[in-house]
């Protein structure tokens, strides 16, 4: 099984950004932690701040992978274009947040992505992407 991780804008200051919301844990620590637990499972590793590059990474694997966690940061309020990239592929997309977006300001409660993913895992800090693999190992 093959599954891509895509995260958008500010996603590589994890550790350094806000750790009472984001905690203090890097996405590489977090990776590394995924890739041991699934070793069995192919997982890759993209981060961009912009979202034209986030495009064009979910139309690169969205007909090859087994499935694509994707968390888009602040583009899953405001980005129709990453709703379509998602809505053209045909690898399942789990939409992936590490805070609970729903106990935040009121403009993070819109996504305009959920509408095009299989499911939304929000809240569970890094441990969501964990479940997101578990998602797609299970067929969700």
């Amino acid at each position: 099984m093959r599954i891509q991780i895509i995260n958008g804008p500010n996603i590589n200051l994890l550790g350094k950004r806000e750790p009472s919301i984001y905690g203090s844990t890097t996405f590489d620590d977090c990776l590394a932690g995924l890739r041991a637990r699934y070793a069995d499972v192919q997982i890759e590793y993209f981060q961009s701040n912009i979202e034209g590059e986030l495009i064009n990474k979910i139309h690169e694997v969205g007909f090859d992978f087994d499935g694509i966690i994707l968390n888009a940061g602040a583009y899953t309020h405001t980005s129709i274009a990453l709703q379509d990239a998602i809505r053209a592929v045909t690898s399942p997309v789990i939409e992936v947040h590490i805070s609970n977006v729903h106990a935040r300001e009121a403009f993070r409660h819109v996504s305009m992505i959920s509408c095009a993913c299989r499911g939304v895992i929000c809240g569970f800090g890094l441990d969501s992407y964990r479940l997101a693999v578990e998602a797609l190992l299970h067929g969700q």
